[in-house]
């Protein structure tokens, strides 16, 4: 079977042809790291964990994965200002929060994950071919901006469909050095409020890149000038990707072969952001929910679909898979046997037909009755063979209850869960103690003893530990 992928350039689903036989390149635009990741920031990453799986699984090719990250920009350094932070630590901090969240979901490490600030030296080489091109121009007001010059560039707005006239002005940049006030910015010069460690020496003053065009330069050093699929949310398709096309082919490089977009996560039927305050955090939101119930419900309908997120909507998912787990359970009780599972024809077709996960899962549930059906009847020997697909397609999802990941992540929850509990009862200790209350802070002593939990005061407050390991510091009370 060929793999047909909706291709977003031509808004028509096309066959799945690689540049290299038995080889794939995948390029997908990562997180910003401004702030704690939602869930509809990490669909993205479950959405193109599910592909890379089938194309890995299903086809049998060596898949090369880069995820960037955007660690500096204008957001990072408008909120790490505000915050009083250091805009580096900043970025970082989120950046491992961001990987944390995806590591519980079960997403896959990408082959690389670049930084931008790593490839300085590559964004601005591209800056001086599209220069000596004619497709970028340094502006002239003495700001250190450098431009790209849409008109410059016959098929700008073809990602997009869209012609330049009815395009909005960019407002990444001061307007007043442009030719054109749709013209984007290449390079950003220095400003006085920005600090000294967010900018870099280049032939046109001091600055930082800007956000375009970091993609097409690591794109380009990980991927070379051409490679298969770039993906990313639908909402980056212009500016983002539309500007990535046009800079990098303006300077000769044949860049992304297929462009895929997945659809949002909304919330009252409006796009999830932190702007509108409607968001969920993903590391908060998985001390109460399964991390395999998140990932389920997260990559359960159609890539280029709306997710419109409800409260039932979670333990919809929850119960969904509660199907898959106790049929595993009956038909598989001493684990999955070494010789695996086979794809059924059907879960392949549809994830052939441009990652058709809803059809694919229909298979899965299908395969679900037939194996307990098989158990009802007394066929453990079906119900065996049903289970092992079962296991080989929820692999390939990612949902796969059996996985070793499922497991960790929830002795994870429960330290979390068992955190939030201890943390609390060694808060009312502490109060009971300032009040001088002391047969109540013994009670509650005695209570977490009782329970396995040994607590020790110091000069720096109470720690806490499980069969002797420390778990954290809570009370602030000094000795």
């Amino acid at each position: 079977m060929t793999l047909q992928i909706h291709d977003t350039a031509t808004g028509t689903q096309r066959p799945f042809e690689p540049l290299h036989e038995g080889r794939v390149g995948i390029y997908i635009c990562g997180l910003t790291t401004q702030g704690a990741p939602h869930i509809g920031h990490v669909r993205f990453a479950v959405a193109f964990d599910i592909l890379r799986r089938w194309l890995t699984i299903g086809h049998g090719y060596d898949v090369t994965l880069i995820r960037n990250v955007t660690d500096v920009d204008d957001k990072i350094l408008a909120k790490s200002a505000a915050a009083g932070a250091d805009w580096i630590a900043w970025s970082y901090a989120f950046e491992r929060e961001t990987n944390d969240a995806l590591d519980l979901l079960g997403v896959q490490r990408p082959t690389y994950e670049p930084r931008a600030t790593g490839h300085i030296t590559d964004m601005v080489q591209l800056i001086e071919i599209l220069i000596d091109k004619g497709h970028a121009y340094a502006a002239t007001d003495g700001s250190g901006d450098v431009y790209f010059d849409v008109r410059s560039w016959p098929t700008y707005g073809e990602l997009t469909r869209q012609s330049v006239d009815d395009m909005e002005s960019a407002t990444d940049a001061d307007p007043r050095g442009k030719r054109d006030p749709r013209d984007f910015a290449l390079w950003k010069g220095r400003k006085a409020d920005e600090p000294a460690s967010a900018n870099w020496p280049t032939p046109w003053g001091e600055g930082r890149p800007g956000w375009h065009l970091e993609c097409s330069a690591m794109a380009r050093r990980w991927l070379g000038d051409r490679f298969d699929i770039h993906g990313g949310g639908i909402d980056l398709r212009f500016p983002h990707h539309e500007n990535e096309q046009a800079q990098s082919r303006a300077a000769g490089m044949g860049f992304a072969q297929y462009w895929m977009h997945n659809g949002w996560v909304t919330m009252g039927g409006e796009k999830m952001s932190k702007s509108l305050g409607n968001t969920l955090n993903v590391l908060e939101l998985t001390r109460t929910v399964r991390p395999l119930v998140l990932r389920y419900y997260l990559g359960a309908v159609h890539y280029r679909s709306t997710i419109e997120y409800h409260p039932a909507a979670l333990s919809e998912a929850a119960a969904a898979l509660e199907r898959i787990e106790s049929f595993l359970a009956r038909a598989l009780p001493d684990g999955v046997p070494a010789d695996g599972g086979s794809i059924p024809e059907a879960f392949a077709a549809a994830m052939d037909d441009d990652i058709n996960v809803s059809g694919a899962l229909a298979v899965v549930f299908d395969t679900v009755r037939q194996g307990n059906s098989a158990l009802d009847d007394g066929d453990p020997g079906a119900a065996q063979q049903a289970a092992r697909s079962v296991v080989a397609m929820t692999e390939v999802l990612g949902v796969n209850p059996l996985d070793p990941q499922w497991n960790s992540a929830v002795d994870s929850a429960s330290e979390d869960a068992l955190s939030v509990l201890v943390d609390a009862l060694i808060e009312q200790r502490r109060v009971a103690r300032a009040a001088r209350d002391f047969a109540t802070a013994d009670q509650i002593r005695a209570q977490l003893t009782a329970a396995g939990i040994t607590v020790e005061d110091s000069l720096d407050g109470a720690r806490w530990s499980v069969t002797g390991r420390p778990v954290a510091v809570q009370d602030d009370e000094k000795a």
